[in-house]
């Protein structure tokens, strides 16, 4: 079972509001208010101080929960003042018997007020940032694919018949002979063309690579199919 642990400042709190609550039902007693009701002014007091206290702990800037704490706060301290042999409990004046008689209207007002009162709106929270766009995977660049050309030259061919006034191109059969190197070395480029581009070589790209007659690529490329 835990131990109650005896608070300094909690005992003075006891003691306080118990003085605060004698003197606020003599105040009220000596102002008219008799039996029950003089220890029911003490009670509407103490409650309407709680009241503004909590509404002023929840909202920050509440100017009418710090007015109706004051008023309940002067209601508190002027009935302690009061009885402390300044004011003649026997014969207490008439604006003081109008406050003591009109404070349970005021006190009602005020609580009403403070639980009813409209609480602040909550800031808004910043706008969370966009969402930047999905970014494309870097794609890896194809590979340089450098052809070195062969260090054997080219067979020399027999040199081209004289052209006649009107020559007319005729294209070698596809059976045309090729030399074995040639044909090698044009397999070499096909494959790197092939490899770099994903395409088969034409006869046109076959024979500006191999700089040999457009009959010649055209044998090299029937052979390479």
């Amino acid at each position: 079972m835990p131990r109650i642990r005896i608070d300094a400042v909690l005992i003075q709190a006891v003691i306080a509001g118990a003085l605060s609550f004698a003197h606020l039902h003599d105040l009220a007693e000596a102002a008219g208010q008799d039996g029950w009701k003089a220890w029911a002014y003490p009670i509407s007091v103490d409650l309407l101080l709680v009241a503004a206290w909590r509404r002023m702990r929840t909202t920050a800037d509440n100017r009418a929960a710090w007015a109706w704490f004051i008023i309940a706060l002067a209601a508190s301290l002027g009935a302690n003042v009061a009885t402390a042999g300044l004011l003649d409990l026997g014969d207490v004046p008439a604006w003081l018997r109008i406050l003591v008689a009109g404070w349970p209207a005021l006190a009602f007002l005020g609580g009403t007020l403070l639980v009813h009162a409209p609480a602040t709106a909550p800031a808004e929270p910043d706008p969370a940032p966009a969402a930047a766009p999905p970014v494309a995977p870097a794609t890896e660049p194809a590979p340089d694919v450098t052809v070195e050309r062969a260090l054997d030259t080219a067979p020399e061919l027999p040199p081209a018949p004289a052209a006649d006034p009107a020559p007319v191109s005729v294209p070698a059969p596809a059976s045309a002979a090729v030399p074995p190197a040639l044909l090698d070395h044009a397999r070499k480029l096909a494959d790197a063309h092939q490899t770099a581009t994903g395409d088969r070589i034409d006869a046109a790209s076959l024979r500006a690579r191999l700089g040999v007659p457009a009959s010649l690529a055209d044998a090299i490329t029937a052979q390479l199919a």
